[in-house]
């Protein structure tokens, strides 16, 4: 009995610490997107109450992904010496620090400190390099299915947060909601402190063996994976999709408003991408085991054109069908092909500096994002049109499709 009883436990408590760190990262993902998706809530509020133009408040959005694509090289590093205790805590800090500044802001260049660059950082910190490190440790070869679970956070952020973020702002204006959002934020540290990140950290022995043989053998350091056309080829996709996306993402809720929809509605539709966006993240997932990786990428971006061609449509039909098929194509698909781009970015570069690789990689996906959102706030200054921007975007989206379908190293 002694002897076959720790046979039969050995699986099973490393399976639980495993989905438990899933789960961690899952949680964390929540709190970080659907705090910084949630500003596309704030811009009309926001702008309407210091009568900026749009582009100077959707700087916001954009300093706060720059910040966040920036600093991720040095947070993969950070990760990697420090581990996940460190970076985590560091993320929920700036996170409670950004908002309280913020609810007392009075100045634009107060706004993009605090809910621009600090909050950015905060993203990052909590967010797809730290937990896509730590995850691989736990999932190996699974972990484009547990990445796409996190990837999905992001849905699941702004379906909890969006609808929530108007209802307080209604209620107690948008600086009464940041104060709430950076308490909240301050609050969390104390859980997250306690929890045994040590044995977080060690990750599955099989796994943690093989990754230490893979970095013999690999030998990857940042500057070789820069000369590699691999890096640039991830580089690029991160950096035309992020731009295709987020130059529609910060200003959807916006855009319904003025198709004719109430502010509640226009939020709460945005916030439903939350749920499709899950089912995206696992369905292209699941397709890239059972047809491979390029034609799943394909759909996915044949997805999002098509989702951008409703948006474009609900300006003459604003209607609930209409609505509808926009939020299901365009929001499921944000961030699908994340999972796959991380999962090859870990099998191309694996080794010790792969938090590190990865992490300059993700800048592509921090600068597009950034010149996206704000190139998209400029644009709808300056053509007074949404028609424009539209156009804008798609072209980008087919530009981020293009290096799956010239290189090879990204199709398996």
């Amino acid at each position: 009995m002694d002897q076959t009883t720790p046979l039969k436990e050995t699986p099973t408590k490393p399976m639980r610490t495993a989905l438990g760190v899933l789960a961690i990262c899952f949680a964390l993902s929540v709190l970080g997107r659907g705090l910084g998706e949630s500003f596309s809530v704030f811009l009309l509020p926001i702008s309407e109450s210091f009568g900026w133009d749009r582009a100077d408040v959707v700087s916001v959005y954009s300093l706060s992904a720059l910040a966040g694509g920036l600093a991720s090289p040095l947070i993969g590093r950070l990760f990697d010496y420090s581990g996940p205790r460190s970076v985590y805590s560091l993320g929920l800090l700036l996170f409670g620090g950004a908002f309280l500044f913020a609810a007392n802001a009075s100045h634009l260049w107060q706004i993009q400190f605090s809910v621009g660059i600090s909050v950015g950082l905060g993203i990052a910190l909590i967010g797809n390099v730290p937990n896509s490190i730590l995850l691989g440790r736990w999932f190996g070869p699974k972990l484009p299915t547990a990445m796409a679970v996190v990837y999905s956070a992001t849905g699941a952020g702004v379906l909890a947060l969006l609808p929530v973020s108007q209802l307080l702002i209604d209620h107690v204006g948008w600086r009464g909601t940041y104060q709430i959002f950076g308490g909240a934020a301050l609050a969390l540290l104390i859980p997250l402190l306690i929890l045994p990140w040590r044995l977080f950290s060690e990750g599955q022995p099989h796994l943690t063996q093989a990754a230490t043989n893979d970095a013999a053998d690999e030998g990857w350091t940042l500057g070789r994976a820069v000369g590699h056309h691999a890096f640039w080829a991830l580089f690029s996709t991160f950096f035309f999709t992020a731009i295709g996306m987020y130059a529609i993402a910060p200003q959807v809720v916006a855009y319904l408003i003025d198709a004719g929809f109430p502010p509640l509605q226009a939020a709460t539709a945005w916030g439903f991408s939350g749920v499709v966006l899950l089912f995206g993240m696992l369905g292209v997932s699941w397709l890239d085991g059972v047809i491979g990786r390029r034609p799943s990428v394909l759909f996915s971006y044949a997805m999002s054109v098509f989702g951008i061609f409703l948006l474009w449509l609900l300006q003459w039909y604003p209607n609930v069908w209409v609505l509808t098929g926009f939020v299901v194509c365009f929001g499921s698909m944000i961030g699908s092909r994340g999972p796959l781009l991380t999962a090859t970015a870990m099998k191309l570069f694996r080794g010790k500096r792969v938090g590190t690789i990865y992490g300059a990689i993700s800048i592509g996906s921090g600068l597009g994002s950034a010149f996206g959102s704000w190139s998209g706030g400029l644009i709808h200054d300056m053509a007074h049109s949404y028609n424009p921007l539209i156009v804008y975007a798609l072209i980008a989206v087919v530009l981020g499709m293009i290096p799956f379908l010239v290189v090879p190293a990204l199709r398996s």
